[in-house]
């Protein structure tokens, strides 16, 4: 059974502009020592998804159901979920700067951390502290644990958040964009600490991120939200080489590689949809190449595609993958279930369009290289990969 099951998770929220719907019938498994890895654009309701788990969404109108090993987390009282909370389920988040108090230091907060869930001595709660400080490769760290946030470097803060995470060895960590304000190198040593130490204490772990380059080292199964919805869900290797829904290949294609010199990005036209207003039949459609009359009125299920892929597009399901040859038969497939010069064909000329004119070429080689930028800095290069051809490649 795993550790975590969502089914059909609703989140919205009463706002004087309207319901904002952030998230949409959600459902998901985490199993214990795996990683869920859940992308998507800023606001396409990542975060309020693993939120509303913790109890950390007051005000919003909840449904659904989140087993975590055989309790609802939704069901829970305050009390009871502050037992859960820190104690078996902890959280990284996305700014350490602003979730660590400035006025204390960074030992106090993680011994006050401790107390709150173990009846332990003062002094025996502070060795837990420096023990903790020390696994996650914070220097010196009997004497820095009396430092205060601001003395530490953005990625000493991002270590001690996640000693802080570790210290009641939970059995769930949600990690929501714990490299974005990071550089590229401490981001690297961030993954790696983060990877080591899940499979040291064999602990479940959810990455919430935009960025498809941490999703490749870190993900076994990888969620795409978009709008609130979940569109399309699948093992890593699988979403890499084989992505169905169009906007996981906007987003896989948007990436530059360490092979792009030269070439031109491929961004997704248009913008999100305000989560108050969210467009008839999918969401996506408005800014959909492959849009056909039915994605206008119709929304499109989570249609089975094989051993666990499922995605939220009405394209037919063996048109899988990256390429200019795929390409062709999406654009075939679309063609096909649009009447010509309708809403369908306008829309997806428009997207056709902004694709082609909006695209940004990379520089040289020379240039990249002369700007410090490495292969992990600019993700996998996925577009011209095959699995015969991936080695160790996601």
């Amino acid at each position: 059974m795993p550790l975590l099951e969502v089914r059909d998770l609703t989140v919205s929220f009463h706002t004087s502009d309207g319901l904002v719907q952030a998230v949409r019938g959600v459902s998901f498994d985490v199993e214990k020592g795996h990683t869920l890895g859940v992308v998507g654009e800023s606001g396409s309701g990542k975060t309020v998804c693993t939120q509303t788990l913790l109890g950390l969404t007051p005000g919003a109108d909840v449904s659904g159901q989140a087993l975590f090993d055989g309790r609802d987390l939704l069901r829970m009282s305050p009390a009871e979920l502050q037992r859960v909370r820190g104690a078996r389920i902890a959280a990284i988040f996305q700014d350490p700067l602003s979730s660590l108090h400035p006025l204390y230091t960074v030992g106090w907060q993680i011994v006050e951390m401790i107390r709150a869930h173990r009846h332990i001595a003062r002094s025996a709660a502070r060795a837990r502290a420096i023990e903790l400080l020390d696994m996650v490769g914070i220097p010196q760290a009997a004497s820095r644990v009396d430092d205060y946030p601001h003395q530490f470097s953005g990625g000493m803060r991002q270590r001690a958040m996640i000693a802080m995470a570790l210290a009641l060895d939970p059995d769930l960590i949600i990690a929501d964009e714990p490299t974005t304000a990071l550089d590229a190198t401490v981001q690297a040593q961030v993954i790696e600490l983060m990877t080591k130490l899940q499979t040291e204490f064999d602990t479940a772990l959810i990455i919430i991120t935009h960025d498809m380059g941490v999703i490749a080292e870190t993900a076994d199964e990888v969620m795409v939200m978009y709008a609130g919805k979940a569109v399309e869900k699948a093992d890593r290797r699988t979403l890499f080489y084989f992505p169905h829904h169009p906007y996981t290949k906007g987003l896989l294609e948007s990436i530059p590689g360490s092979t792009a010199a030269g070439e031109r990005l491929r961004p997704i036209p248009g913008q999100p949809p305000s989560l108050i207003s969210i467009p008839t039949g999918c969401a996506f459609h408005p800014r959909c190449q492959y849009v056909m009359d039915r994605c206008i009125s119709e929304v499109p299920p989570l249609f089975d595609i094989a051993g666990g892929h499922t995605s939220a597009c009405f394209l037919p399901t063996q048109i899988l993958g990256l390429g200019e040859d795929v390409d062709r038969e999406r654009a075939s497939a679309a063609a096909a279930g649009r009447a010509e010069n309708g809403a369908a064909a306008r829309l997806a000329a428009r997207a056709t369009e902004e694709i082609e004119t909006a695209g940004v070429h990379l520089p040289d080689a020379g240039v990249l290289a002369g700007a410090g930028m490495s292969d992990r800095s600019r993700g996998p290069r996925t577009s011209q990969n095959s699995p015969d051809d991936a080695g160790t490649q996601p």
